[in-house]
């Protein structure tokens, strides 16, 4: 992860210093483990070593670091999940039988509109979210980044894993 987020930081230093000067200074093994513990996950190294780099960004008030995505910060990806985990709990995605309403997720992807173990990672200020995935169906990988619409029932594999998602985002930036 040093590499790719040395990659990252050199373009938007070069190219958008105003959203560099976004980027938290990196969390302490202490308070990933916390966030870990609230959301009763276990993250993966990936995750961690990047959060160890970077905490996210302050404010997305100001810009988005991720294609007009906020970067959440581990206090932002616990009060995102928040929200969802309480409308889970209020019965909001269930139908008038009482079940989930499911999704239009692939086939890797939990038929479900939410899931606890999607973890919350981007905000776009409207609601949906790119998500760790660590409850994936049969076919699909613990890890993988999902899209999250807060009103679509679509849901897609964006990549396998976060760092090839995020690897997926440096490449971008250099190619333009």
């Amino acid at each position: 992860m040093q590499e790719i987020w040395s990659q990252i930081d050199t373009w938007l230093g070069i190219n958008a210093p105003e959203i560099l000067d976004l980027l938290q200074p990196g969390a302490s093994d202490d308070e990933i483990s916390k966030l870990e513990d609230f959301l009763s996950v276990q993250f993966p190294e990936d995750i961690r070593s990047s959060y160890r780099i970077h905490n996210g960004q302050s404010s997305y008030d100001h810009g988005f670091i991720i294609d007009g995505w906020e970067l959440l910060s581990l206090e932002r990806i616990r009060d995102e999940w928040t929200v969802w985990k309480q409308l889970l709990d209020d019965g909001t995605f269930q139908d008038e039988y009482g079940q989930d309403q499911g999704s239009e997720a692939v086939p890797a992807i939990c038929n479900v509109w939410w899931s606890p173990k999607w973890i919350p990672l981007t905000y776009n200020g409207s609601g949906d979210h790119h998500c760790l995935d660590l409850n994936p169906a049969e076919s699909g990988t613990v890890g993988q980044i999902i899209t999250m619409w807060h009103d679509d029932p679509i849901r897609e594999i964006v990549a396998p894993s976060f760092c090839d998602w995020f690897q997926q985002y440096a490449d971008s930036l250099e190619s333009g």
